[in-house]
């Protein structure tokens, strides 16, 4: 992909700082002056990799599309500062048209798209004319990319959810940016292609070395297809690693319960079921087990269906569990059980 343009075009004072991260943050606020100051991002600092994918996740609220849009300079920081390759991110106040040269943004409302016109000429009118056998090769070869090459010619309007998001980041690929943002990506799309289309991303990612970032609320989407997690809560970056390790040993029992659903428990809590810490500890639904006993201590408290497992309620008058039975076997409520516990994290 060619390097685009620096930011000395937009702001004349800047100087490049070396040694970072592709896109580094630091100190990061953003406040909305209305009735009442809300901060949406309170002094983040942070660093994403070139050529990685990268997931903001966190609640409702938390932050993560606001730190979206000043990664791509949609907003202007209250304080701190976001560069690119050293330069400082150009906002609305240096540019007439907001937005970093060597970044898209795929928003999640489909408002960039012509709901009326062939999908063929939603991406291919990113180009320009000059080259119109380039123009109609590049736009087979994105097309072909995303998998929608057989909808060419026919309508937006008459795509489905998922089909229009391919649309949208084909649209964005086309002129080969180095970053590629998405807000909510699969949100539209079916499960049953949710799958596709990640792998889909992570082929182009690994072919061309484009950098990702999404933002996304459903651990299982982040889980399967990022390099890197940036966990946030109440504007604040509550984690940031590997989707592997911070689901294993997550740094805080927000992240536990946000990638896993973890059982969190005190020190006293742990006790009742036989571990001795002096710490709060996670214990992953999978990492618990039961056995029928007559004259167990705990019992079950309730089953759900979760499809090809069940989730079991567990415990006490004094402790509830979450667990996953797989494979199923026939159980029923009310049963007395021995719990036994193969591993759990402890917070420092």
């Amino acid at each position: 992909m060619a390097q685009q343009s620096n930011s000395c075009q937009y702001i004349f004072s800047d100087v490049q700082k070396p040694d970072l991260p592709l896109i580094h943050g630091s100190d990061v606020s953003t406040v909305f002056d209305g009735k009442v100051l809300v901060t949406a991002v309170n002094r983040v600092s942070f660093g994403i990799e070139e050529g990685k994918i990268t997931a903001i996740i966190g609640e409702s609220g938390s932050g993560k599309s606001t730190l979206l849009k000043l990664i791509y300079g949609l907003l202007e920081p209250s304080t701190g500062e976001v560069r690119y390759r050293g330069w400082l991110v150009p906002t609305r106040k240096d540019k007439l048209i907001p937005g970093h040269d060597a970044m898209k943004l795929v928003s999640q409302g489909f408002d960039d798209l012509n709901l009326y016109a062939k999908v063929w000429d939603n991406v291919a009118s990113q180009l320009s004319n000059t080259n119109l056998e380039l123009k109609a090769k590049r736009t087979q070869e994105v097309l072909e990319q995303l998998r929608i090459d057989h909808l060419a010619q026919k309508r937006v309007a008459d795509l489905s959810g998922g089909e229009k998001q391919r649309v949208s980041i084909s649209r964005a690929l086309i002129n080969d940016p180095e970053v590629l943002l998405m807000d909510e990506p699969f949100n539209q799309v079916d499960a049953a292609f949710r799958d596709e289309l990640q792998q889909d991303i992570q082929n182009i990612v690994a072919r061309t070395g484009l950098t990702v970032i999404l933002v996304s609320h459903d651990p299982a989407e982040v889980l399967a297809m990022s390099d890197y997690l940036l966990v946030m809560k109440a504007g604040e970056i509550a984690d940031y690693g590997k989707p592997k390790e911070l689901y294993s040993k997550p740094n805080t029992p927000y992240t536990a319960r946000l990638l896993a659903k973890s059982n969190i428990l005190s020190a006293n809590k742990a006790k009742v079921l036989g571990i001795d810490t002096g710490s709060l500890i996670s214990i992953l639904q999978e990492d618990i087990n039961i056995e029928s006993d007559d004259n167990g201590s705990f019992w079950i408290k309730d089953i759900k269906f979760r499809g090809f497992y069940n989730e079991l309620i567990v415990g006490n008058d004094d402790l509830t569990l979450h667990t996953v039975q797989f494979p199923k076997t026939e159980i029923k409520k009310n049963t007395r059980i021995k719990i036994l516990v193969s591993s759990y994290h402890s917070f420092k």
